[in-house]
């Protein structure tokens, strides 16, 4: 597993990314306890990198911190998660909007490598991890190329309790190319300058996500149908 600059993943990121895939796969129920000590144990590092991944899967929505109790696995509806993808589809769909007007020459340049770089990771077969990591550059490429940094901050911080699931739904059969299709959707609309057809085809990208997570309920313990 490497990060997306190419580097090794640090501890915390080892320590979160394991912990996240036990929650989403049941290893680790709502309710559970996450001990800091036995944690850093079981994965043999300080307690300082347990901690952080803490905080992070804190801020993802997948841990709970409760006073006197420390970390706990969250429980999570699957109204309360469709109500974020419904959120973060508007948000994007702005984004996209924005950036068909005002991305810079070299933005549109780099939204296409960015572009080629998730095609790549599919037909090299790298992985879910490696598509997911050029899936994020996407995204900040239309992003950043909004202008808007409000904007981008309320969406970074949405983006962080969503992404446990937008990494999950990956793991469909046949998502990853139909994901990348969809980019590249996004990316010609931006390109040309349509604001309306970028808009939309975002919408589309993200919103397709709830089904695909609709229909991997059964393998996400972790959210409780409501």
């Amino acid at each position: 597993m490497n990060t997306k600059n190419g580097r090794a993943p640090t501890r915390t990121e080892l320590v979160r990314k394991a912990l996240e895939d036990e929650i989403l796969g049941g290893d680790l129920m709502p309710g559970a306890r996450l001990d800091e000590l036995s944690l850093a144990s079981r994965f043999a590092v300080s307690r300082t990198p347990v901690r952080e991944a803490l905080h992070q899967l804190s801020a993802s929505g997948l841990v709970e911190v409760r006073p006197r109790q420390g970390a706990v696995v969250a429980r999570i509806t699957l109204r309360r998660l469709i109500e974020l993808f419904f959120v973060m589809a508007e948000l994007e769909s702005l984004c996209a909007r924005l950036s068909a007007t005002n991305m810079t020459e070299a933005e549109r340049r780099r939204l296409l490598e960015v572009c080629d770089d998730c095609g790549a990771t599919v037909e090299q077969d790298l992985g879910m991890d490696a598509y997911y990591q050029a899936n994020c550059r996407f995204h900040d490429a239309v992003y950043e190329g909004s202008h808007n940094s409000v904007l981008v901050d309320v969406i970074s911080s949405l983006r962080r309790r969503g992404e446990p699931y937008r990494r999950k739904q990956l793991s469909r059969p046949g998502r990853m190319p139909v994901s990348q299709s969809e980019h590249w959707t996004v990316a010609r609309a931006i390109i040309k300058g349509d604001a309306d057809a970028a808009a939309e085809a975002m919408r589309r990208h993200v919103m397709v996500q709830v089904d695909v997570i609709g229909e991997l309920l059964p393998m996400l313990p972790s959210v409780e149908a409501d």
